[in-house]
């Protein structure tokens, strides 16, 4: 299995949907190899083992294994290439970690 990046929102349809494929088309566009898949939030622990980054549209206090990443700004523009910058490096730092 590639690497896997998870994004989700309340309901796991539209928004995520959305911010996942922006992301994907990021992605390739700097011919990076990952899997961004949509989940839906109540889901969300269960992709956390064998996931590179997680992407959240809500916020939420709770504390993850893997790096998060603000998803509103791939929704906004605002802030989309710092928080992209991030998803690059979590990305490389999983590879370092586990190919």
């Amino acid at each position: 299995m590639g690497i896997r990046v998870i994004v989700a929102c309340g309901s796991g349809v539209a928004t995520s949907q959305t911010v996942a494929s922006k992301v994907n088309r990021m992605l390739k566009e700097k011919k990076v190899d990952a899997l961004v898949e949509a989940v839906d939030l109540k889901s969300v622990d269960r992709y956390m083992d064998g996931s590179a980054a997680y992407i959240t549209i809500v916020k939420n206090a709770k504390e993850y294994p893997i790096p998060v990443i603000n998803g509103i700004a791939f929704l906004t523009g605002i802030g989309k290439d710092q928080e992209f910058d991030k998803l690059l490096k979590a990305i490389a730092d999983y590879k370092k970690m586990n190919l």
